[in-house]
């Protein structure tokens, strides 16, 4: 388990937070949610040991295995696809190698060496223990789920993207369950069907997890508690992300009728004193209520990080009704290998889509269409009169002008338009007063990506094709998004795997998978849901593999043959499946008894408050009542304890 206690960090003299604690332990799954530059990964620095905390300390224990993957990962790759897949468990990887040098000593021995064959022996059933017969089977389940075709798993990594590595690297972590599993940004590069996979995955996550996410539905499908760093502080929430904004928002409420009141008897204070300063005979009582200002503390609403603001877009000149049409369209860049075949798409002026599918499935293939990119090898492609184009895609960041700021970098796309114009334009994009100022070089991933779609809508164009914007934006970025789009008044084609942007921006889909691009009038969840497992459908390839991709995998030891190794992956395998089912139930059960448990004991925190209050004492009735509840909700809180001991318990013992 590993905790984190009072923990509080600043950089030059801006404080990130103060008095951070928090627990993970296993079960626990918690979404760390909170505004670009909040300090989400300078805290997960700290938990992993990489960064000391001004004040506070972090417990691990010695044997603690933390799993990590960050938003960008090193630029070396070495190995194959399923190579990669299953190296992360140290333990299994240092009992592989201790049973492959027991077994060429046993192949070498010319005797009957009793103690070889029982270290032997023991070392199998060690490595058999650990999964290390199913790894590979494991591995490639998880690689299926993230998008890989079985012909993938011996392709090098180095002949992979940018965003398939960092699947690749997910995979590692999923396969290897290490104790503490913290992931950042985990959907960044994951398509529709991916996500999904790793949603169901994740929710049955049994081991600790903390993840940095803006998707709403993938922490609401994963998440148990939510940690909200803002305002200085962490403030941890029970439930999902719906439970955590209803929270939050009560919270405020109540901090703000609290801070209501305190002002209000503040000024019957400061009242009574400036009545009574100067008269001898309440000298005393003056006195004791100057002091008692004195020591006061001042009750802090939170506030909601927010970069909202009003929108403003040029109006573009008026576009043909039909924007694009596509008829009999047969796609590819290989003229016997078409990606897409039998094309018919008709997009209207003025409609919102949502471009959805897998990777690999067409999606970029179709956008490279609409931008005259690349010619069709059948069928005719038409872009309708007085269509202008903007587009936005990931890369636009990599190219912004770090030596300038903010504004000049918006000025030099558009040229002068006059200052107070550019700066209203960056202040609806969160980049209001000095902010607008800043250097380039200064700003987060997220306000690079709000800087270039700045610079992408504020032409007066009736046609944008966005590619998934909502990567490395912080939630209240996405609210502005979202927001900018709502408001724009062209045609709007948006690549994404955001389904809260889908239902919240577009009025019409286009699916993208199998060759096929099939339009839905409507964004309904069946729309949205995802397909079958990529690998259980027949995989395109456009040649042989490498001699690279070709590298072995992991050796067997030569005591099981193939034939019963096989025999062994399906009898673990329907293992696992019928131990799923079984237990089912009663993890479902563990979650809510914790849910129960959790709210018990923050009933039992708030009525402490309540009591240590020295106000009430005044009113003998209200302190009895009090007592009364808060010894309730201890017995509660207790009952509710031993009930997740035992159900733990009985998960283990069937496990």
């Amino acid at each position: 388990m590993l905790t984190a206690s009072a923990l509080s960090k600043s950089f030059g003299g801006r404080q990130l937070y103060r008095d951070v604690t928090l627990e993970l332990r296993p079960g626990r799954r918690v979404a760390l949610v909170g505004g670009n530059g909040a300090g989400k990964t300078t805290l997960i620095a700290m938990l992993m040991g990489e960064v000391d905390p001004d004040t506070g300390s972090v417990h691990r224990p010695a044997d603690l295995q933390i799993g990590y993957l960050p938003q960008d990962l090193a630029d070396d790759p070495q190995g194959t696809v399923i190579a990669e897949a299953m190296s992360g468990d140290e333990r299994l990887q240092k009992a592989r190698t201790e049973l492959a040098e027991l077994e060429s000593r046993l192949t070498a021995s010319t005797g009957d060496d009793a103690a070889l064959i029982e270290a032997f022996s023991n070392a199998q059933a060690h490595f058999e223990q650990l999964g290390g017969y199913s790894a590979e089977a494991d591995a490639h389940r998880v690689l299926a789920g993230l998008g890989f075709k079985a012909d993938d798993a011996e392709r090098a990594l180095s002949e992979l993207s940018g965003g398939w590595r960092m699947r690749a690297a997910l995979a590692r972590l999923l396969v290897a369950r290490p104790d503490v599993l913290i992931l950042d940004e985990p959907t960044n590069h994951l398509d529709v069907d991916s996500v999904a996979w790793l949603e169901a995955h994740l929710s049955e996550w049994s081991s600790a997890l903390l993840f940095v996410s803006h998707d709403r539905d993938f922490i609401d499908a994963v998440a148990e508690r939510v940690i909200d760093l803002s305002g200085g502080t962490a403030t941890e929430y029970v439930g999902g992300f719906a439970e955590f904004v209803v929270q939050r928002e009560e919270r405020i409420a109540a901090a703000q009728a609290s801070a209501a009141g305190q002002a209000r008897k503040v000024a019957q204070v400061e009242q009574f004193i400036d009545r009574f300063r100067y008269k001898a005979t309440k000298a005393r009582q003056v006195q004791s209520r100057i002091k008692t200002l004195e020591k006061l503390d001042k009750i802090e609403v939170p506030t909601l990080e927010a970069v909202r603001s009003k929108f403003a877009f040029p109006e573009p000149r008026r576009s043909a009704r039909v924007v694009v049409q596509m008829e009999k369209v047969q796609a590819g860049y290989v003229a016997d290998q078409p990606i897409l075949s039998n094309v018919d798409l008709v997009i209207e002026r003025g409609q919102k889509v949502a471009l959805i599918g897998p990777n690999g499935a067409g999606k970029t293939t179709l956008v490279k269409l609409m931008l005259s990119e690349l010619a069709p090898l059948a069928g005719e492609v038409t872009i309708g009169n007085n269509v202008d184009i903007a587009t936005f895609a990931q890369h636009q960041t990599e190219v912004l002008d770090e030596s300038r700021s903010a504004h000049a970098e918006l000025m030099a796309t558009m040229g002068d338009m006059g200052t107070r114009n550019l700066r209203t334009v960056l202040g609806s994009f969160g980049f209001s007063g000095e902010a607008a100022d800043r250097q380039i070089s200064e700003l987060s991933g997220g306000e690079r990506t709000r800087l270039a779609l700045a610079k992408t809508m504020i032409h007066p164009v009736n046609l944008l094709i966005l590619d998934e914007p909502t990567n490395h934006l912080d939630l209240p970025s996405c609210d502005l998004l979202e927001e900018a789009l709502q408001a724009y008044p062209g045609t709007v084609i948006i690549v994404t795997h955001d389904r809260h942007l889908i239902r919240s921006v577009a009025d019409h889909l286009v699916e993208v998978r199998d060759g096929t691009v099939t339009w839905h009038d409507d964004v309904t969840d069946a729309a949205l849901a995802p397909a079958p497992l990529a690998a259980a459908r027949p995989a395109r390839t456009a040649g042989k593999a490498s001699k690279a991709s070709k590298a072995a995998t992991p050796a067997q030891p030569a005591a099981a043959s193939p034939g019963n190794r096989k025999q062994q992956k399906r009898a673990d395998a329907t293992e696992r499946n019928t131990r799923h089912q079984n237990t089912k139930q009663l993890r479902a059960e563990i979650r809510k008894v914790e849910r129960q448990w959790e709210k018990a004991e923050a009933r039992v925190a708030e009525l402490q408050g309540q009591l240590a209050d020295p106000e009430i004492y005044g009113d003998g009735a209200k302190v009895a009542e009090l007592a009364k509840e808060h010894d309730a909700a201890k017995d509660q809180a207790g009952v509710l304890s031993a009930r997740w001991e035992s159900l733990s318990t009985a998960l283990e013992q069937v496990t």
